[in-house]
């Protein structure tokens, strides 16, 4: 039997965890599981069929583990006796810990329409030969359909129309593409920059059936339409991979995933700790369970949870939800509430919107126009809510809102910000949108 201070079950988020561990606990020996021969990067998944050119291209490599002092081993966990404190394999070895980190990430949702396990319709997997799978029967196909409008399926349509001749057609149920994550504006423009690249959008629409005997040929939607489809791409969405904590005894919360404390701690056994897809998240603004999966809240919470494995200090502040992405050489980030979820919630907000170049003037080359939206409580003039699309620094002035949400700055905060600017990289420090947003809110937030 092998044995271990800490064992890790998992790939990313689980990376990111015994990094953690490392960084505060040197002396402890941590091994991680997982029965994947490559990790590959979750958000990168649908750039493999466009930009970066293969799954080869889209990989964390083991050596971060090496450098770590973190030990390998390839294998399945299959069960988990948290009396014994022993972790059995698939090939039959054990490991005995003293924590355990279930960090076992999520599976692709499948839905229940009728002829989904038909060849050439595809889940999207986090697994290397799989993806590479796909990536080899898409240079041969013609008419790719992708259900589901949300971020994979927006990001595969713009990615795998790159290099191919190929007609590309998402189907989404909701009456906007990313309506679950942006207000209807910038889903409009999110759409306006997919269909310019010749992708056809349908939504408030629903596949019915995917037809084909043993590989599918076409799509029908509920109205009875049929659409052409050689390859059928899932992008509806994921579950929690919490099987093996439920076998194990674990309580399950919201959506099944790991019931976990602040410290990532399980409600269960204060020697397992969970974090990233499979652990359960509390919204930062309301303290309630929340569905949310993104790559940003894993690896926050992995940090808090391998800082916290022998010394319960370190606390998670909730799910804000920052996300971005590209469609169309476009980026669109949001960070926190969106003006509908709060008006959901019933909250008294002031919206303020906010547009300059991305530089200053604005003829420079590559310049972009961009947009700003922000979401204050009226009461107090704490910030909410941001989004923003443009250019390339998207990426990061939405992680500047983040940062403005956690820290609950108010409107009038914003206003004071000394923000660092560049003609080549920066809106002036006259109109930078951020601040001008904020501008805009202080006098209603007075009234």
């Amino acid at each position: 039997m092998k044995q271990t201070d800490v064992l890790v079950l998992g790939g990313l988020s689980g990376i990111t965890a015994g990094i953690s561990c490392r960084r505060h606990y040197p002396d402890k020996k941590v091994v991680l599981v997982r029965k994947e021969g490559t990790v590959l990067i979750p958000c990168g998944i649908p750039y493999i069929y466009g930009t970066v050119g293969g799954p080869q291209n889209n990989v964390i490599p083991d050596g971060l583990l090496e450098k770590n002092g973190i030990e390998l081993v390839k294998d399945e966990a299959v069960a988990v006796d948290r009396e014994k404190k022993v972790v059995s394999l698939q090939s039959g070895e054990t490991i005995s810990y003293d924590k355990l980190v279930f960090a076992t990430g999520s599976l692709p949702m499948v839905p229940p329409i009728p002829g989904v396990n038909k060849k050439n319709v595809y889940p999207i997997k986090k697994d290397f030969g799989y993806l590479e799978e796909v990536y080899e029967e898409m240079k041969s196909v013609k008419d790719v359909v992708i259900i589901g409008g949300g971020f994979i399926g927006v990001e595969f349509a713009d990615e795998c129309r790159k290099g191919r001749d190929v007609n590309i057609t998402v189907v989404e149920a909701l009456p906007s593409c990313l309506q679950m994550a942006m207000d209807d504006e910038f889903c409009a423009e999110a759409k306006d920059k997919l269909t310019e690249t010749g992708v056809k959008v349908m939504v408030s629409t629903r596949v019915e059936a995917i037809l084909g005997d043993d590989t599918v040929t076409g799509v029908r939607l509920a109205g009875g339409e049929e659409l052409k489809a050689d390859m059928v791409i899932l992008g509806i969405g994921a579950v929690p991979n919490t099987e093996l904590a439920k076998k194990a005894g674990l309580e399950l919360g919201f959506n099944n995933t790991i019931k976990v404390d602040r410290c990532m701690q399980s409600y269960t056994d204060p020697d397992v700790f969970a974090c990233g897809d499979c652990a359960e998240k509390i919204s930062f603004f309301t303290g309630r369970p929340v569905g949310l999966m993104l790559a940003s809240i894993a690896t926050s919470e992995a940090r808090i949870a391998g800082a916290n494995l022998y010394s319960t200090v370190h606390q998670n502040c909730g799910a804000i939800s920052v996300f971005s992405t590209v469609v169309n050489g476009r980026a669109f980030a949001v960070a926190g509430l969106t003006e509908r979820t709060a008006r959901q919630c019933g909250m008294n907000i002031v919206v303020t919107t906010a547009e300059a170049p991305d530089t200053h003037p604005g003829g420079m080359p590559n310049s972009s126009l961009t947009k700003v939206k922000t979401i204050f409580a009226k009461e107090t003039g704490v910030i909410l809510g941001g989004a923003i699309s443009g250019g390339r620094s998207v990426g990061e002035m939405i992680n500047v809102l983040s940062a403005c949400i956690m820290h609950k700055m108010t409107a009038n905060e914003i206003v004071q910000f000394q923000m660092g600017t560049h003609p080549a990289l920066t809106s002036s420090p006259i109109v930078y949108p951020i601040v001008n947003a904020a501008c805009k809110a202080i006098i209603p937030i007075w009234q």
